[in-house]
Parts: C-alpha cells; sequence; structure tokens
C-alpha cells in the first residue's frame, strides 16, 4: 500500500499528514522511512500477526503511535515462548527470525516461512522460555497449518521479490604502526576519535617530544598523516557527523574548524568535553553545567545544572536527541558509573558500572569498558535498561572508538584497575610463580577481591564478576571445574571456608545490608543469616572452633578513624559487641590464631598500617608490635608458628611466633620481593591466602601482565567489528 501511494505521487507511508493502516505491524524500515521497503516488510508483519495470535498482544506496544515505532526501531528482541511456554520451539523460533530488525536477516521467501513452523527441529537464535514449558499440543499444529496457509498464499506475491542478504564482509584485524614522526601520543581517554564513516582517525601527537600536542588526522587510504592546523594543545577531538568537519577542546574553550580548510571558530567559553550530536548541536560541559550551541556558531544553551568539576563527562547523544550518554565518577573517583541524562528534565538514570559508553542503533547495543574489558550489551535507550546479559567482548583495552560503519580502533593498555582480568597464581616461600589453573581468567569486580583455599587445599573460594554482578564461586584445583555458588541480584564478597564443614561464610546485600551469610560449598540449602548489624561488615574471620566471629565494620571512604573490630558468638550473643574501637585511626583484618588464643589485626595508630597481636578475647591483657616499617593483611599459618603479612614495598614477610605459653615474636623477615604484576591489598581485599601446607600463596596477576606480549601491537584497527558484536550479543 505504500509502494502504491508513493508511486502514485503521494506521500510515503512515515510522512507527515498520512497514515496508512496501523503501527503495530510496520517493519522498522518502514518505520524509518527507507525508501527502499521491499518484500521482506510483508514477512515482518507476517510474523507480527502470528505473534499477536498466540500472545493476545502485538510484538511491540504503546500510548501513542510514536511510542509504538520507537519501540519496533530500537526495541529488543521479543519471544511468544516468554509469554505462553505452550508455544512450540519452532513456531517461536520462526516467529523471532520474521520479525529480525534487518531485512537480510528474515527468511527469504514465505516457503521458508510454512517449511520453520512444520519442521520441529527449526530453531534461530537465543530462545527465551517461560516457566513450565510444554511440547507442541494439537491447537498449535492446527494453528501453524493455518499460518502455513496464510504465508503460502502470500508467497506468490513475495516469493521472487525478496531481497537476498549480502555476503557477509570478513572482520580483518591490522597493527597500525604510524610513521615516524607521526606517532599517536595517547594521554588519556579522548585521545582519538574515528569520523562516523571510518575514513579517518583524528589522534593526538607530540611533536619532537616538545611539550605541546597538536591534532593529527590520518585517512586509511593514504599512508601519511597530516597535522591539523591550529591546535596546538588540543585535546578531545571529535568530528561532525558528515566527517566534514571537527570540534575540539583547547584552553578550556570548545572549537571547530573545516578539516579541508577555513577559520577556527570558538563555539563555547570555557567549554570542555565535546561530542557532535546528529542534530546540529556540539555539546559539552561548562562551569554552569551541560550546555550545547550550534555547530556553525551561535548561542550557547544552558540544558541541566551538573558542571565541569564533579567527576562527569558526556560521551554520546542518543538517536531521540533528548538522552545523554554519560560518565560520573563516584565515591571519590574510586567507581565510575554510566549514566543517561534527560536533557530536557534533568533527571539522571543509572545504567551500569563502567567508562566511555557508546550507542550504537543499528545492532541496539551498549558498548563501554569495565576498566580494560570491552562489554556489550542490548539497550533500549528509550526505556533506558539494558535488555540482556553483557558479554565480555575483548579485554586489554586502554581506550577504542567506534565508526558507524563498524570500524572499530583501540590502544592496548590493561586499565590496572578494579575491574580488570586476572588470574590466580600459586607463589612458594621462594616467589617462585606457577599459575593455578593457566585456562581460567576471571574479572575482579572491584578493589574488595578475595580468595580462600579450603582446609583440605583441594578447592578454592573465589568471589568474581560476572554479569548478574560479584558472586562466589567454587574451583576445584587446580584444573578442575568451577561451580557458581550464588544467584540473584545481590552482591557477594569476602568467601571464607567454615564454620563448619563444607560450608563458606561471605558477606552479601541481599537483605539491603552487608551482613555475613554461610551456605553449603556443595550448593545445597539455602544461604543463612549469621550476622546481622546496623553497621555494614566488611571482612570477618572465624576462631578454629566456630564459636567466635571477628568482624570488620566499613568505614567512610578516604576518612581515617571509623574502621572496627566487633566480636560475636552465633548462638550466643544477640548484637556484634566492641572489641578494638578507636574513632581516631582505623583497626582492620581481624584474625584469630590457630589455637584460638590470640588476634592479630592491622592498625593505624602509629599514623601508618602496622600489624599487632593482642590476646583473644581479652584484648586489654597485652599488645604486640609485630610489623616495623609497616604492614598489612595478617595472616597465621596453619601450623601457628609463623604470621605473614605484606611489608611496606608490598614484599611477603614473615615473622616466627610463639604461641603454646605466652606471647613472644621474632624478627620480621622477607620471604619474597613484590612482583609489580601482582595484586595486593590495601584496606578492601585479602589478596593473598596460604596453602594448608604454609608453604605456598594463591596470589592474583593481571591478565597480559605474565604473557609474552611485547611484540603485541599498541593500536589496532578492525574492520565489520560490528560483526563481531552481533556474534557475541546475538543482535
Amino acid at each position: 500500500i505504500a509502494l502504491a501511494v508513493g508511486s502514485a505521487g503521494g506521500a510515503r507511508l512515515t510522512e507527515t499528514g498520512l497514515s496508512v493502516g496501523t503501527p503495530y505491524y510496520m517493519s522498522p524500515e518502514q518505520a524509518t522511512g527507507d525508501v527502499g521497503v521491499g518484500p521482506a516488510a510483508d514477512i515482518y508483519a507476517l510474523s507480527a500477526v502470528l505473534y499477536e495470535m498466540l500472545t493476545g498482544e502485538p510484538p511491540y506496544t504503546g500510548n501513542t503511535a510514536q511510542a509504538v515505532l520507537g519501540r519496533i526501531i530500537q526495541g529488543g528482541s521479543v519471544s511468544a515462548r516468554a509469554v505462553r511456554s505452550s508455544v512450540p520451539r519452532n513456531v517461536d523460533a520462526a516467529i523471532r527470525k520474521g520479525l529480525e530488525k534487518l531485512p537480510a536477516d528474515r527468511f527469504t521467501s514465505a516457503a521458508q516461512v510454512a517449511d520453520a513452523l512444520q519442521d520441529p527441529a527449526f530453531r534461530h537464535g537465543e530462545e527465551r522460555v517461560a516457566p513450565g514449558t510444554a511440547e507442541s499440543g494439537p491447537l498449535f499444529k492446527a494453528m501453524a497449518a493455518a499460518i502455513v496457509v496464510l504465508g503460502l498464499g502470500l508467497s506468490a506475491a513475495v516469493y521472487a521479490l525478496l531481497t537476498q542478504p549480502d555476503p557477509r564482509r570478513p572482520v580483518e584485524r591490522f597493527a597500525m604502526p604510524f610513521l615516524p614522526g607521526q606517532e599517536l601520543e595517547y594521554t588519556g581517554s579522548a585521545g582519538y576519535r574515528l569520523a562516523p564513516d571510518g575514513s579517518i582517525l583524528v589522534y593526538r601527537h607530540n611533536p619532537e617530544g616538545g611539550p605541546e600536542q597538536v591534532l593529527m588526522a590520518r585517512r586509511w587510504d593514504e599512508l601519511s598523516a597530516t597535522r591539523i592546523r591550529e591546535t596546538t594543545g588540543a585535546q578531545d577531538p571529535v568530528i561532525s557527523p558528515d566527517g566534514l568537519e571537527l570540534a575540539f577542546e583547547q584552553g578550556g574553550e570548545v572549537k571547530a574548524l573545516a578539516l579541508a580548510g577555513g577559520p577556527v571558530r570558538t563555539l563555547m567559553s570555557p567549554g570542555y568535553d565535546p561530542i557532535w550530536g546528529h542534530d546540529g548541536y556540539v555539546y559539552a560541559r561548562a562551569d554552569s553545567g551541560m550546555v550545547r550551541a550550534p555547530s556553525g556558531g551561535g548561542a550557547v544553551e544552558d540544558l541541566t545544572d551538573f558542571g565541569a568539576d564533579d567527576g562527569r563527562r558526556p560521551f554520546d547523544l542518543l538517536p531521540d536527541g533528548e538522552r545523554l550518554l554519560y560518565g560520573a565518577a563516584v565515591e571519590d573517583f574510586q567507581r565510575f558509573e554510566i549514566r543517561v541524562l534527560d536533557l530536557g528534565s534533568g533527571e539522571s538514570t543509572y545504567v551500569t558500572d563502567g567508562t566511555s559508553p557508546r550507542y550504537l542503533p543499528g545492532p541496539g547495543l551498549l558498548v563501554y569498558l569495565q576498566d580494560g574489558v570491552m562489554m556489550a550489551v542490548p539497550f533500549d535507550p528509550g526505556a533506558v535498561e539494558m535488555e540482556g546479559t553483557p558479554v565480555a567482548i575483548m579485554d586489554g583495552l586502554a581506550h577504542f572508538s567506534i565508526a558507524d560503519d563498524g570500524k572499530l580502533f583501540y590502544t592496548r593498555g590493561l586499565g590496572g584497575g578494579v575491574d580488570q582480568m586476572m588470574r590466580l597464581v600459586w607463589v612458594d616461600r621462594e616467589g617462585n610463580v606457577e599459575p593455578i589453573d593457566p585456562d581460567w581468567t576471571f574479572m575482579r569486580g572491584g578493589a574488595d577481591t578475595w580468595w580462600s583455599v579450603s582446609p583440605d587445599g583441594t578447592r578454592l573460594a573465589v568471589r568474581e564478576l560476572n554479569a548478574d554482578g560479584n558472586d562466589i564461586w567454587i574451583k576445584q584445583l587446580d584444573d578442575g571445574p568451577r561451580s557458581r555458588l550464588t544467584f540473584g541480584d545481590s552482591e557477594n564478597w569476602m568467601p571464607e571456608w567454615g564454620p563448619e564443614p563444607g560450608e563458606i561464610t561471605f558477606t552479601s546485600d541481599r537483605d539491603g545490608n552487608l551482613d555475613v551469610w554461610t551456605k553449603r560449598a556443595d550448593g545445597t540449602g539455602e544461604p543463612r543469616l549469621i550476622v546481622d548489624m546496623e553497621q555494614q561488615i566488611a571482612t570477618f574471620g572465624w576462631s578454629p572452633d566456630g564459636e567466635w566471629l571477628v568482624l570488620r565494620t566499613a568505614g567512610p571512604r578516604g576518612v581515617e578513624g571509623g574502621r572496627d573490630i566487633y566480636a560475636f558468638r552465633p548462638g550466643v550473643d544477640t548484637v556484634p559487641q566492641p572489641l578494638l574501637a578507636n574513632s581516631e585511626y582505623d583497626e582492620m583484618y581481624p584474625q584469630i590464631s590457630p589455637d584460638g588464643r590470640w588476634l592479630a589485626y592491622q592498625t593505624t595508630e602509629t599514623d601508618r598500617h602496622e600489624i599487632y597481636v593482642r590476646p583473644f578475647p581479652d584484648v586489654g591483657s597485652g599488645r604486640w608490635q609485630i610489623s616495623v616499617d609497616g604492614g598489612r593483611n595478617p595472616q597465621w599459618s596453619h601450623s601457628g608458628d609463623e604470621l605473614f603479612f605484606q611489608g611496606p614495598n608490598r614484599e611477603m614477610m614473615v615473622v616466627d611466633v610463639e604461641t603454646s605459653g605466652g606471647f613472644s615474636a621474632g624478627t620480621p623477615r622477607t620471604l619474597f620481593q613484590n612482583d609489580p604484576d601482582w595484586i595486593w591489598g590495601d584496606i578492601l581485599g585479602n589478596i593473598y591466602d596460604v596453602h594448608p601446607d604454609d608453604q605456598r600463596f594463591v596470589l592474583g596477576m593481571a591478565v597480559g601482565s605474565d604473557d609474552d606480549d611485547d611484540d603485541a601491537p599498541d593500536a589496532v584497527l578492525v574492520t565489520n567489528f560490528l560483526q563481531v558484536l552481533r556474534s557475541q550479543t546475538g543482535r
């Protein structure tokens, strides 16, 4: 109908002033006004009708036609089986294939639709199933047969006209060495940017090692880069949607110029971190808040009230032009969030933790970094919510830029932050390193990393970051399988073995506060609450007999004092009692000796972190300082005659102790020196554990740090990277 009206000289279906039919069954290409709408749209409409026949609702609904069309264009995939479990798998798969966003991803003929509806083995993409799935019944077989008739009726009109999908372009990767004197000088997350069409890379360069950097333009069809005039000291380059102009920050002002030549114009003063919207405006931060100005120059418009110095930075304008993806540094820049800002209301919505977000409207994906790991997830920009599970695409990235044509340019470098990929290694008393399982890596997921070797040395409990957040996993040592222990929306930390054999104790926020829970390590049974107190519980330790639990509370971030040690007897005490609590300094990492008579801990009472030992539970009857020049993270040997701790230079220290009568300690000595690639603890994580034989330790190492990757390129260009993203995310 739309094509017929157009051929008669009328407006297109989606143009103002004409509405032919209803929006519920329009294909995405119709909804966007694509002039190439063809018979694939009929496959989409047929699938939408079938979906409604089976579920009672069209695939995408809304209060207005505009809302429906928006969901058709940007909404996530739908599944009839996710609504009604009795829908046969092949019928659901046929519907999902017929409703694909891209015409080339749908069936190429109505005959194929008929075949899929009659083939019980037909599958497509990722299946989503509602509880209580039933097999195909007579009703649905009859319904499928009816749809076959409908599909065959359409086939005469569309079979010969449907467009075959284009052959997939190959994914190609190229190391990007730059000519001498034209090297990319990466100094931060805004060091370079691809043009939207992928033809040009604009990057920062430090000519002849001088103090001032300039911007360079490298076209991929040329071997040499070109210096961009009047860009000395410039940063944060961003190229206009048509690829003809460049905006950048220079001296606290946002400026723009034509790449082909012409004067430099100042758009905003002050201005920081510009992004070039598809609506003809350049957006940036200013001292007054978020502002924008016409890209050709003109009045600066105030949009919101977050300013230049509060850890927020714009990254991408969403397709509707009304919402902005931005990054926010929170908790004294210890954590980074991705948020969406409504430019009209000023309302901010949290999306996920991460940095450098980019929304790709083609596949409908949000792509971002979590300290060196590129993540991708289906994203609904209208509803401002993720529509699936984030997938790790690649790690070891410092920064990246993706063009609309699918090119990816990235620079390598471990983020070194709290969400980096890592592996665990054995380190013996001489400092020799051996991977526990060379094929096992995981995401750290925060500075408070924690792992614990089982009393018999056969298993390892470890906290890992996965798509659902931080959870506890059990690893069979050394190269055995892993199993997940905790599930759900809660965040879980600090796994320790005990108090009973085969149990894991951990902290969790599942009741809204960080409390202590326990669960069987084999995964059976439900978690059991051990301690519920008003303060957040950061770390803990059991006495050998399981009668005592010593706890360290969380204090204010960046402020000394408020981290205190409490003692609790499950089944005896109703609330934990203060054991070592002083508001002027911190007491941390309480560890009870194997004989249950002594408490080792870390404190700042001498204006630096040192290790002390006191009698337990009568901590007021004595005190011995163990470390001399600084110490952290005390742990007792399993024999009880040694105490390990992290030295002032992050070396592994040990001191001989006598605990059978009174207490005495020898002189601390170094076991092995620190390797800069090891991940040590501070106040947040028990980043080593002692094997029951007391001859080796479990430490963490950043992935890539122990690999021979010196010859790997620092900068890489990838073509057709969207195919990688689609393959990994199912989009």
